[in-house]
């Protein structure tokens, strides 16, 4: 397989590693002071809307409009309704565009647009970027442009403050890819040089560079062991479950790539995580903690962990304001965030039931486990059993549409996650009758 396809397999990469060049060169800008504030809110927008064009064509519209509208409530609502409104408007816009992706999948039987999804993408994105800003304003962690009567002055400080709204929504770095990183982060990136060193910086991002390269590597031997063989559809027994962990590992090594290339634009630009943060401002934190990910014998864990400044963004905004069954709600939120397709309801509220499962699980084991050599056992099967409904769940999520989930379900693998399941039955009947 020619190396040029393999790594470019999914468009949105081409993209990302060509704004690499430009984020090196706001970097320098940035760090020579030859940018004032204004020119590097403007140029990081600018790149955005260009960014956009090239990438999703005549669809960019429908990433500048909820924008636009996204601005225009943050200027003129009251911080208390920002969040409820904003909310509201982004997601009614996102839902209508991921039905006009199920209209043309399913009733029209015809392959979606490359650029209709890279816009799907580039918007579930800008909801993140959204709702931080507008929990942000509510909770009053970022003040809103003056209102009112404006002199010149709070004219200009409006213009300004808008002009920051603007450039945090779609500025380059973060329009198709990357992790979540908040207003607070991005305002500071802005109003300050960058302080690293051009060793460290080579390095950082050298570094990246080859653990991109040898993902890579075991994407192009993975490949062609899941090719040669047969399907879900075909497979027999246990050897389903071969396919299903081969198959998933493919899925892990695309991503665990693309969260490295968003991390080196990311870093290129000087919003990586060698940025220092300012005294109470949130971190950064990066998609990929491959370690942590391929070690955990906690699917809790692992959830944590998995696409980290997405799970730290669903966690603000939905599991820490849900009075009833919180993790339940997060992850059916989760769901609706990425398109409702019948595969993802089923992975994500199953993925539920699996972490309500592992907390129940191991805190049982923790009791009744003492000795080392029992607790290495328990260690090393839990490990097998949380990387196999990993698999099972992410096949289910991938596959979308009821027809490619059902031989998934069909398979003996459904076994691993049943098990799970009656152990959480078990489990929280013994807690009931404990209390």
């Amino acid at each position: 397989m020619d190396w040029l396809q393999l790594f470019f397999l999914h468009p949105v990469s081409l993209y990302q590693g060509a704004a690499i060049p430009f984020a090196l060169l706001f970097n320098y800008l940035c760090v020579t002071d030859s940018f004032s504030t204004h020119a590097r809110y403007s140029f990081l927008l600018a790149g955005g809307g260009v960014l956009a064009l090239a990438a999703m064509g005549s669809f960019a519209v429908l990433v500048f409009i909820p924008a636009l509208c996204a601005v225009v409530l943050i200027s003129s609502l009251a911080p208390q309704d920002v969040h409820r409104w904003t909310f509201f408007a982004q997601m009614s816009w996102q839902t209508l565009c991921h039905l006009r992706l199920h209209y043309t999948e399913y009733y029209l039987q015809e392959p979606p647009s490359t650029r209709f999804c890279i816009t799907l993408s580039a918007l579930m994105l800008l909801t993140q970027r959204i709702t931080s800003l507008s929990l942000d304003i509510s909770e009053g962690r970022v003040e809103t442009a003056p209102g009112g009567n404006r002199s010149r002055s709070s004219l200009s400080e409006h213009l300004c403050k808008t002009l920051s709204y603007f450039s945090y929504l779609l500025f380059f770095p973060a329009l198709l890819g990357g992790p979540l990183c908040s207003f607070q982060t991005f305002q500071a990136r802005i109003q300050r040089s960058s302080n690293l060193c051009p060793r460290h910086f080579f390095w950082a991002l050298t570094w990246r560079g080859l653990q991109i390269l040898g993902l890579e590597c075991l994407k192009v031997a993975l490949t062609g062991v899941v090719s040669a063989g047969v399907g879900l559809t075909d497979c027999q027994q246990l050897q389903c479950v071969y396919v299903m962990w081969s198959t998933a590992g493919l899925f892990k090594l695309t991503y665990y790539s693309h969260w490295l290339l968003d991390d080196s634009l990311f870093l290129a630009a000087g919003f990586g995580s060698e940025f220092g943060q300012s005294p109470g401002e949130e971190g950064y934190i990066p998609d990929a903690d491959i370690w942590t990910l391929e070690t955990t014998h906690r699917i809790s864990q692992f959830t944590r962990k998995w696409n980290q400044s997405t799970a730290r963004w669903l966690r603000r905004l939905i599991f820490q304001h849900g009075k009833a069954w919180p993790l339940l709600q997060t992850f059916a939120f989760s769901a609706w965030w990425h398109g409702l397709h019948p595969g993802q309801v089923f992975g994500f509220l199953l993925w539920a039931v699996m972490v309500e499962s592992d907390y129940l699980i191991h805190a049982f084991a923790n009791l009744l486990i003492k000795s080392w050599p029992m607790r290495l056992l328990y260690k090393t099967l839990t490990w097998i059993h949380t990387q196999l409904i990993i698999a099972y769940i992410m096949l289910a999520v991938e596959a979308r549409s009821l027809s490619s989930l059902l031989p998934l379900c069909n398979s003996y693998n459904s076994v691993f996650p049943i098990i799970y399941c009656i152990l959480l039955f078990l489990l929280a009947k013994r807690k009931l009758k404990c209390n």
